[in-house]
């Protein structure tokens, strides 16, 4: 006999005991989920243990959706259902209770962003009402492609999150010429919006261009060992076909960096043409999915 509950935030074992009973099999090479892990995902990601499912066979975890909440949307950061109990219609019914308890909590708008490689998942979503919305790119630039070349005169300085919040450019500044008209802000992926770039400030250093007047573009990132880093945001406001951006990939290359990843690019979020340019090549990618709350 097959059980389903929302959790609490005293539930934070119960939840990473589902994830490593269910999810981890599909994922081997993640390492297991931790009660520190799973917290620094409520920290980064607004992970609501009150959007977070369990199925149960028994007292057996069979199942388990994490959902993260925001004022705009819900995301379903996870969703799985263990090898042993597939195509039993679990997944659909997580989904659909999740809808059920927005429809009337909000918001309304729920999301999830699905490797494009995993047919299964996309297939649940598609078959529960979800609308594929966009694809995002995963990029990345290596040593091997072409030189970066030198700054060319032009200022680049340190900056962090709270010098961009403060100059209003992090998430209510002037839009990217390569953004979609009337956008305040690019459109990013879960992982790299404004909220999750505040949460984790600590952690996310950046370099920018600055003219006597502003700054011009800049660059945010999270270093990696063995001269590896994500890109967390990579934005100018001079319509000058990337040139800008190209002075702070080097000054990190020169630095000992030499491959950078930009995950789930957004097509709004920046210029394609702008990313080739400077040597980014795909690698990957997402389906953003999305749909409208509603009850069963």
């Amino acid at each position: 006999m097959s059980a389903y509950r929302f959790c609490r935030t005293d539930d934070i074992g119960l939840l990473v005991d589902a994830l490593n009973r269910c999810w981890a099999p599909y994922h081997p090479d993640e390492p297991p989920v931790t009660p520190a892990a799973f917290k620094r995902t409520i920290r980064d990601l607004q992970v609501w243990c009150s959007s977070c499912m369990v199925a149960f066979s028994g007292s057996d975890p069979i199942g388990v959706l994490i959902g993260a909440k925001r004022r705009s949307s819900t995301l379903v950061h996870k969703i799985a259902v263990h090898p042993d109990h597939r195509r039993q219609g679990h997944g659909r019914h997580l989904l659909a209770s999740l809808g059920s308890k927005l429809a009337i909590l909000g918001p309304p708008r729920i999301v999830a962003e699905i490797p494009e490689t995993l047919a299964p998942a996309c297939e649940l979503f598609s078959a529960s009402a979800y609308v594929e919305e966009a694809r995002l790119t995963d990029y990345v630039l290596d040593r091997d492609a072409n030189d970066l070349g030198e700054a060319a005169g032009m200022l680049i300085i340190p900056v962090t999150i709270d010098d961009l919040a403060a100059n209003d450019l992090l998430g209510e500044g002037p839009p990217s010429p390569s953004a979609s008209a009337g956008q305040v802000h690019p459109q990013v992926c879960w992982e790299r919006s404004v909220e999750t770039l505040t949460a984790r400030k600590g952690d996310i250093a950046g370099l920018a261009v600055a003219s006597v007047e502003q700054i011009e573009a800049y660059l945010l990132y999270v270093a990696r060992g063995a001269g590896e880093a994500d890109i967390m945001s990579l934005r100018s406001f001079i319509d000058d076909g990337g040139a800008r951006l190209r002075p702070l990939l080097s000054q990190l290359r020169a630095r000992g960096i030499e491959t950078f990843r930009f995950a789930k690019v957004h097509p709004a979020e920046i210029s394609k043409e702008w990313l080739e340019t400077l040597g980014f090549r795909p690698a990957g990618g997402h389906l953003l999915y999305s749909a409208k709350a509603r009850s069963e």
